[in-house]
This record gives C-alpha cells, sequence and structure tokens, in this order.
C-alpha cells in the first residue's frame, strides 16, 4: 500500500480502526473522516504506532449532509488524488432519530452521506491510475426490501428493520456505482464484515450487548475482507461484487433489480441535493 491514499469513514473504533491501522501498517497514508473526538484523537494515535505515514482525521459529522459537503471540499483542497475510498461507518439507534436534513438517521448516515461523499470525490477518485471505492454493508440486507418513503421516517419504527434496509441500500449503491464506472479505472465492491464486536451496538441493552459480546466475531476478523478488498493486488479490476468474510457470495435479488437500483440512485441524489 506505499504510495496509496486511503479515506475512511468510522475510522476511529471497531472494524474501522483496524483496517485503518492495518492499511497504515503496510504504507498507505491514511485519512479518517470521523468527529473530532477525543475517541478520534486516541484512535490516531493508534494508528500511528504501526504507520509509515503519519494519519490525519478531516473531521465530519455524517448525520449532516452540510457537514459531508464541508469535510469532501476539505479533502480536495488538501490532496489532489485518493486510491481508495472505504465507505464504513455505520449507526444502529434503538430509537427513530433523524439527521440534520430530516432523514431517518440510519439511512441518512449509513447511505446517504456516502453516496454524497463518494460524488463528491469521484474526480479525486478518477485521477489515481487505479482506485477503488469499498461499502461495507451486512447479509442482513437480505431480509430487507427497499420503501423510499421511508427516507425520512417510519410510521412504526422497529430499528432492525430500518438497519437492513440501509445496508440494502449499500449494495444497491455499490453495484450501480460499479455499473455506472466501467471504463474509469475506479472500481466499486461491498462487503458483509461477519457478526463483529463493534461500537454499533451501544444504544441496545446491556443484556443484548453482554450475548453478542459472547458469539460475534472480534474487530479485527471483521476488518479482514475490507483490508482485502483495499490491498489486494489481485482485485485490482475485481468490480460490482459482493463478498462476504473474505469470500464472493450472493446478494439479494432487489440489488440485481435494476429499475429498483435506478429509482434509488434518483431517489438518493435528490435527497442529497446532486440531481
Amino acid at each position: 500500500m506505499e504510495g496509496k491514499r486511503v479515506l475512511i469513514t468510522g475510522g476511529n473504533s471497531g472494524i474501522g480502526l483496524v483496517t485503518a491501522r492495518e492499511l497504515a501498517s503496510m504504507g498507505a497514508e491514511v485519512i479518517l473522516a470521523c468527529r473530532d473526538t477525543e475517541k478520534t484523537a486516541e484512535a490516531l494515535k493508534v494508528i500511528a504506532l504501526k504507520a509509515i505515514k503519519p494519519p490525519i482525521n478531516l473531521p465530519v459529522e455524517l448525520s449532516s449532509l452540510t457537514s459531508v459537503r464541508s469535510v469532501a471540499s476539505n479533502f480536495l483542497e488538501r490532496f489532489d488524488s485518493l486510491d481508495v475510498l472505504i465507505n464504513n461507518a455505520g449507526v444502529f439507534p434503538s430509537r427513530q432519530q433523524f439527521t440534520e436534513d430530516g432523514f431517518e438517521m440510519q439511512m441518512g448516515v449509513n447511505h446517504l452521506s456516502h453516496f454524497l461523499l463518494t460524488h463528491l470525490l469521484l474526480d479525486c477518485l478518477k485521477s489515481s491510475n487505479s482506485a477503488r471505492v469499498i461499502s461495507v454493508s451486512s447479509t442482513l440486507h437480505k431480509k430487507s426490501s427497499m420503501d423510499l418513503d421511508t427516507f425520512t421516517g417510519f410510521t412504526k419504527y422497529n430499528a432492525s428493520a430500518a438497519y437492513n434496509q440501509s445496508k440494502l441500500a449499500n449494495v444497491m449503491f455499490a453495484l450501480e456505482l460499479a455499473k455506472r464506472l466501467k471504463g474509469t479505472g475506479v472500481t466499486s465492491n461491498v462487503l458483509h464484515p461477519g457478526a463483529v464486536k463493534t461500537d454499533i451496538i451501544r444504544d441496545l441493552p446491556w443484556v443484548i450487548r453482554a450475548i453478542i459480546g459472547l458469539i460475534f466475531i472480534s474487530p479485527e476478523k471483521g476488518a479482514a475482507t475490507s483490508i482485502m478488498l483495499a490491498s489486494d493486488p489481485s482485485l485490482d479490476s475485481e468490480t460490482g461484487q459482493y463478498f462476504d468474510q473474505g469470500k464472493l457470495a450472493t446478494y439479494s435479488r432487489l440489488a440485481d433489480d435494476e429499475k429498483e437500483r435506478l429509482a434509488l440512485w434518483q431517489a438518493s441524489a435528490a435527497a442529497v441535493g446532486l440531481s
């Protein structure tokens, strides 16, 4: 990864932190896109211990599209190329919450913020000889359908259903992006990291968190697929694929429906002000 520049959202904890740390140890220049918090400051110290190039953080609040635009502008002012964009950050609030722009929090942060960030950095990605966009989803996307009317909230909120739908959006976006980027030198792939013990479950009752802690895999194991997709030279031209814990896997049939993907794309573009 020497000579490669990586931008990762949510790189201050969980699989994002492990991914950032390992890519930095392989020589990548790692830029985090996280809140400017003490946790992020500590994460930078952890990453720096093994890094060849010192990591930095570009502050962002992913629940604000204004902040997403700001972090993209900040990146573009400082850098002229990007080799790997890892759309990693995610939330799982137990009660329905809304973003600054009025979107249901999980769809807003897990999908719309990354949809916008990716678009704002596309020209920068294309300026590299070959670049990669990696989206972190979940196998739970297979349990969901897509209801575009819920972008602005559910009449009856179910945290798991909202999460599953946002993860389906990740898969549909990644596959549609791959189709649209063919011939540009930029690839787009999406992954399920496994059932991982991360901070995303922090809002759940402690009993559930305790059970999850016993049966879920470590962030180190969960980060393996993101690291592979970012660094494996044999995957230079691999695009439009879904990986489950390091292996090619099948995904929801809805993600293969071009009409469904187009509808999501258009609704997302309108939501973030790109249409």
